[in-house]
């Protein structure tokens, strides 16, 4: 069996890395691809899939290009022989902050990460699994913000309801070529992002979002590797009847 090929975004840290550490766990080799100043963390990430036994390349690659999302999957193609899964994971929080006081400079830059790079990676793995001619799977990273708004969370929020919309259109349009596109919806979860300065003395990581958001003090927080094992779930033959979803991992913040 030809072995598998991954191209993750976002792959320097966090949910991301999590992913990636994940699916070298299943026998597939990945190429990771963050922004330029994250190299030597992601240096780190595949020495880890190395020392797994799996093959890497690492893309200094940012999502807002076109072109160079379009290059880099085909350097994944060149380097590692295929290209069977696109984890379009890269995505940026913006400000926190009333929807009076975003700016257009703030808003604008967020949908070029989190909106348009999911769109640029979903286009053009599509493009590359057609040519390969035996399907694929196209996961994106939405938000429990995806499917109720947040208040002081404008250009995100609106970005992430535009990747859920995205992920249900691509799985129509793709389905023909047997791709499924799904995407995950992680409520809170343990990484940088959901980091505030004020949380240290609010008492701990994710206090201060959750004090923005109304939420109780003592909600557990997600792990990165739970959201990795959704999608090593999303990526398996028994995962094939699943596509156009944004499947909510959140702890019970939202009900579908």
């Amino acid at each position: 069996m030809t072995t598998r090929v991954a191209l993750v975004t976002g792959a320097a840290q966090g949910i991301g890395e999590a992913i990636c550490l994940r699916l070298a766990d299943e026998g597939i080799d990945i190429a990771l691809l963050d922004i330029p100043s994250k190299q030597e963390q992601l240096a780190t990430v595949a020495d880890q899939i190395a020392a797994k036994g799996r093959k890497t390349i690492i893309l200094p690659v940012d999502v807002t290009s076109e072109q160079e999302v379009k290059t880099s999957i085909a350097k994944t193609v060149e380097a590692l022989g295929s290209l069977d899964i696109m984890v379009a994971n890269a995505g940026i929080m913006g400000p926190i902050s009333p929807m009076l006081e975003v700016s257009i400079e703030d808003f604008r830059r967020v949908q070029a990460v989190n909106v348009e790079g999911v769109f640029f990676c979903y286009k053009y793995a599509a493009q590359q699994m057609n040519q390969q001619g035996r399907g694929g799977r196209i996961i994106g990273a939405a938000s429990v913000a995806a499917k109720r708004g947040a208040p002081r969370f404008t250009p995100y929020t609106a970005s992430k309801f535009a990747v859920r919309g995205l992920t249900q259109v691509a799985a129509q349009e793709f389905a023909p070529h047997n791709i499924t596109v799904n995407a995950y919806a992680p409520g809170m979860v343990m990484t940088s992002m959901s980091a505030l300065p004020e949380d240290e003395k609010l008492g701990g990581h994710g206090q201060g979002i959750k004090k923005l958001l109304g939420l109780p003090a003592d909600m557990v927080l997600g792990k990165p590797s739970e959201v990795a094992e959704l999608v090593a779930f999303l990526i398996k033959p028994e995962a094939q009847y699943i596509t156009g979803q944004s499947v909510s991992i959140d702890g019970g913040m939202n009900f579908d």
